[in-house]
This record gives C-alpha cells, sequence and structure tokens, in this order.
C-alpha cells in the first residue's frame, strides 16, 4: 500500500520522482556529478538534446528536463527526434512516449536508413555518421550551440575495451568535444557516469517500453544473427564481472588515469608520437 501511494501521479511525475527520489544514487547523482565535473552546461547554453526513442535517450531528455527546471544555471533545451525511416509503428511509440514522459519533441525526417541499407561495406558505421551530421545540421539551424547524446558509462568501458581488442589502439569516449565539422557547435555526453544496468531497472519500475535501433540490421542481431563485436564485449565484460565485480569502475578510472610516461607511443591531435623524442632529455 505504501509503495503504491508513493506512485501516485501522471506518469511524467512518477517517472521524475523515481530519478530524484528511488534511483537518486544511482541515476541523478553521476548525473550531476558528470556535469560539473566536466563543465558539460555553462550559462547561455541552447542543447538540442538527441533522441533516438530509446532508453538512453528518453532518460537524457527526461533529467535534462529535470535540470533545466531545478538548476541555478539558465540554459535552453529543445528534444529534437530524427525521424531516419522508422517504420509507423516504432514511429508512434516514440511520440507517445514522448507525451508520457511530458517531452515537447521537434521531429525532423531523413532518409538516413534507406541510404545505409542501400551500402554493402559498414552500413552501421555510415548510418551513426549520417544521424550525427544530420543532428548537428538541424540543431544549428536551430540555434543550438551543443547537442547532448545518451552515451552511458558502458559505452564508454565497452568502447575503450573493442579498441584494444579489436582496433589494436588505447581509444577511449570523451564526455564532451568540439565538433570539426560544424564550427561552433559542441556534442555532451551527461550520462557519462551512469551504468546501464540502472537505467534499465528505472525503466523497468516505470513500466516503460522504449524502442531498439528499429533497423534491419538491428533486428538481425536481436534474431540472433549477426554477432556484433559491441554485443561480444558487453558479454565478455558481463562474465569477466561476476569473478570482478569492480572491472567496470577499474576501466573508467583508467582513461581518467593514463600515464603517458610509460608508453612508448601516443597520439596527439592525430599525430604519432613516440617516447624517444624526450628520451634523451631525462
Amino acid at each position: 500500500m505504501a509503495e503504491q501511494k508513493k506512485r501516485q501521479g501522471d506518469p511524467a511525475t512518477i517517472a521524475r520522482r523515481s530519478i530524484s527520489k528511488k534511483y537518486r544514487k544511482e541515476l541523478w547523482g553521476p548525473f550531476i556529478a558528470a556535469i560539473k565535473r566536466y563543465e558539460l552546461i555553462k550559462e547561455g547554453d541552447r542543447i538540442a538534446v538527441c533522441i533516438s526513442g530509446g532508453k538512453d535517450s528518453m532518460l537524457l531528455g527526461v533529467m535534462m528536463s529535470m535540470l533545466q527546471q531545478y538548476s541555478e544555471v539558465p540554459f535552453e533545451v529543445i528534444y529534437l527526434v530524427m525521424d531516419p525511416g522508422y517504420n509507423a509503428e516504432n514511429r508512434q511509440k516514440i511520440e507517445q512516449n514522448a507525451v508520457r514522459l511530458q517531452l515537447p519533441i521537434t521531429i525532423f525526417e531523413t532518409n538516413i536508413f534507406k541510404v545505409a541499407n542501400r551500402t554493402e561495406q559498414s552500413p552501421c558505421y555510415l548510418c551513426a555518421k549520417m544521424r550525427r551530421g544530420h543532428l548537428y545540421a538541424k540543431a544549428k539551424e536551430l540555434g543550438c550551440n551543443k547537442i547532448a547524446l545518451g552515451h552511458h558509462l558502458n559505452d564508454v568501458i565497452e568502447t575503450t575495451v573493442m579498441a584494444m581488442f579489436h582496433g589494436s589502439q588505447l581509444q577511449a569516449m570523451l564526455p564532451k568535444l568540439h565538433s570539426q565539422n560544424f564550427e561552433g557547435m559542441e556534442l555532451i555526453r551527461p550520462l557519462y557516469c551512469i551504468r546501464e544496468e540502472d537505467i534499465l531497472a528505472w525503466k523497468r519500475y516505470n513500466g516503460l517500453a522504449f524502442i531498439q535501433c528499429a533497423c534491419r540490421f538491428t533486428e538481425e542481431s536481436e534474431r540472433g544473427e549477426e554477432s556484433s563485436k559491441r554485443r561480444e564485449t558487453k558479454e565478455l565484460l558481463a562474465r569477466l564481472k561476476t569473478e570482478y565485480p569492480e572491472i567496470e569502475q577499474h576501466i573508467f578510472h583508467s582513461i581518467h588515469a593514463v600515464h603517458l610516461d610509460t608508453f612508448p607511443g601516443y597520439k596527439r591531435r592525430g599525430v604519432d608520437h613516440s617516447f624517444l623524442e624526450d628520451y634523451g632529455n631525462l
């Protein structure tokens, strides 16, 4: 009865309350910590919160809405949804969830799925690249100086491990970066310190259902017909976590404590460097 009383109210109010109350330690705390630690939001920012319709971006939208309401730093938010060619069912689900969570979304159309599905080489890479370009362009058109994406802590960890295992390099994912192709634009990742399992817990608690990528490649992957490197990495980390419960945090902390003096080589702004450059001066 007590639990039922706590959850009375409209879905948006319940979802927000669960972020600030029940999941304060897992969601709200890490969210605020990332914004402060990495200086993601400044006074006068106009931010396009990019919503794909998945759990991560929808949570990001709700949390940015809450932050705008309570923050002492004034900033503007646009909830931007790019339709890359969703079918009617997925498009409707995004719109329904936006209404349910009281997010006033702005939708614009593209033909990304159609173009990416015609290519024979790395359709997922092409899709991601085109999505980013369209989002930057639309956000800039709407007067924004930043776009916010829903990458979380597990995305950061998986990217780091994948780069080492499959890319032969130590490469992480920054909490913010300047756009190389859209002058004056910046990308921020406010969910940078939030674990995926806590996002899933929030989703289940509120009885929410979100879309996946919604392209034919994702659908095949969900049926077990495609073995992606990211899924393999996720499964590997899950197995390791059973024996080493702190492994995710250790990897995350390690990218904040890189000892360049111990590396024989590194890359800075696209230029390769060797430890030999300074070795004779030591």
